[in-house]
């Protein structure tokens, strides 16, 4: 194992006893069966791309470790990474607040369908990460980078993204709670506000990128946006 898998899984085991201690500290109980199933999910969804990345393709390994507020490079997308970061710790806060003191009640149905939709989302990553090898975790444009017009690409600009906003509007009902749709529906807001920054960057750096966009219309959903 080298060291970019294991600053990964290090990385990713930090991430999954935060997210333990944010459900289970809010909730102030162990009994609550919703975050078991969805740290579960996170954690073999993550172990299952790193594990890919690991064998197929370590340069986006590498890339992936750099993200985050402070990794940004531009001004614009750190103050927008910042107010993401308040937002999501709102997220994994609220649903164990709810659940201590019973807010709402969501059927399990639902809580099934979005513990499917996190999994999906989860995929849809995946299928970014296997045609697009300079998706890093920053906004930035690489050495010889050249625009991926493939997979997924070829029906949304902003695969990944996407994929982020149906975890983040999933995460509610997975783990049972209403009130979480409200910090849900401003993370994908602010989604939408950092890939419009992200399309002027690239406009202006990546070479190809307004031919790109000129072929496929839609940012994140086809045929809608």
């Amino acid at each position: 194992m080298n060291t970019n898998t294991r600053t990964a899984l290090a990385g990713l085991s930090r991430w999954l006893v935060m997210l333990a201690v944010m459900f289970f500290g809010s909730a102030w109980s162990l009994r609550f069966w919703q975050a078991w199933v969805y740290i579960a999910i996170m954690a073999a969804a993550s172990v299952a791309i790193i594990a890919y990345l690991a064998h197929y393709d370590q340069a986006l390994l590498e890339r992936r470790l750099n993200t985050g507020p402070v990794a940004e490079k531009e001004k614009s997308q750190q103050r927008i990474q910042a107010v993401t970061s308040m937002v999501g710790i709102v997220l994994l806060l609220l649903p164990g607040f709810d659940h201590r003191w019973h807010w709402s009640q969501v059927p399990a149905t639902l809580i099934i369908l979005g513990n499917v939709c996190l999994a999906l989302g989860f995929v849809l990553v995946f299928l970014v990460f296997r045609v697009n090898t300079y998706s890093s975790g920053i906004v930035e444009v690489a050495k010889d980078q050249r625009v991926v017009s493939t997979g997924p690409y070829a029906f949304v600009r902003h695969p990944m993204y996407s994929g982020a906003i149906l975890m983040f509007l999933a995460t509610p009902l997975a783990l049972g709670s209403w009130w979480t749709l409200i910090p849900a529906i401003a993370l994908s807001a602010m989604i939408v506000v950092r890939l419009l920054d992200e399309e002027k960057f690239l406009a202006i750096n990546l070479p190809g990128y307004v031919a790109y966009t000129s072929q496929v219309r839609s940012r994140l959903i086809p045929g809608a946006w």
